[in-house]
């Protein structure tokens, strides 16, 4: 196998998860404020991270199977994930403008284990973003890479998703004051707006070749 081609799909999947993992929202929130308790830490951060490497091997070896036979549906929904990706970018870069703090108390009463583990599924589980994210979108995108390297892109995608959540909970006391900054997220969401529209043209690209 070409490493240079591995290293090639692992990056865009490590790069597209990241882009679409790395929001305000409710689970990021909720593994900020474990972080910040220092509470089941390692448990949180595993359970979100697992979840997300499943559904991603899930969405891209289905999809794969799925449009192995329909190289016409593989275009059409290479190109819709290209626009998604444009969408999703020029979304990054207007929140850029207006950007607002991710902020989690760590006060409040402290968590079982149990308890902590069930609320982040259901932050993860309960949130039909992350289907639309990771199976459908990662899965259909995934699914273009030529089979030796769809393991490579799932490797990546998942390693972005440990790597956020690990980031999130365990260097919570250093980052909580950066994520309440407002231009951190502006930084953050430029980046993010710039990395979709790379991965969107790079999707067009790859269809335009396939033509």
């Amino acid at each position: 196998m070409n490493t240079s081609l591995a290293l090639s799909a692992s990056l865009q999947g490590l790069a597209l998860s990241l882009g679409l993992i790395v929001a305000i929202g409710a689970q990021n929130a909720f593994v900020l404020r474990q972080g910040l308790r220092r509470e089941h830490v390692g448990s949180v951060v595993l359970l979100c991270a697992m979840a997300d490497a499943l559904l991603i091997a899930a969405g891209v070896m289905g999809m794969a199977q799925a449009l192995g036979e329909r190289p016409g549906l593989a275009r059409v929904l290479a190109l819709a994930g290209a626009a998604f990706l444009a969408i999703y970018g020029w979304q990054a870069l207007r929140r850029a403008r207006h950007a607002r703090p991710l902020k989690a108390s760590d006060g409040g009463k402290g968590l079982s284990r149990g308890a902590a583990l069930a609320q982040a599924a259901a932050f993860t589980l309960l949130n039909p973003h992350v289907y639309l994210d990771t199976v459908l979108l990662v899965g259909s995108i995934g699914a273009q890479q030529p089979a030796a390297l769809r393991g490579w892109f799932v490797a990546g995608a998942s390693a972005a998703s440990l790597f956020w959540f690990g980031l999130l909970g365990f260097g919570a006391r250093w980052l909580a004051p950066w994520f309440a900054r407002p231009r951190a997220w502006q930084v953050l969401d430029g980046l993010i707006g710039t990395t979709m529209f790379v991965l969107s043209a790079l999707l067009v690209q790859r269809v335009l070749q396939g033509l």
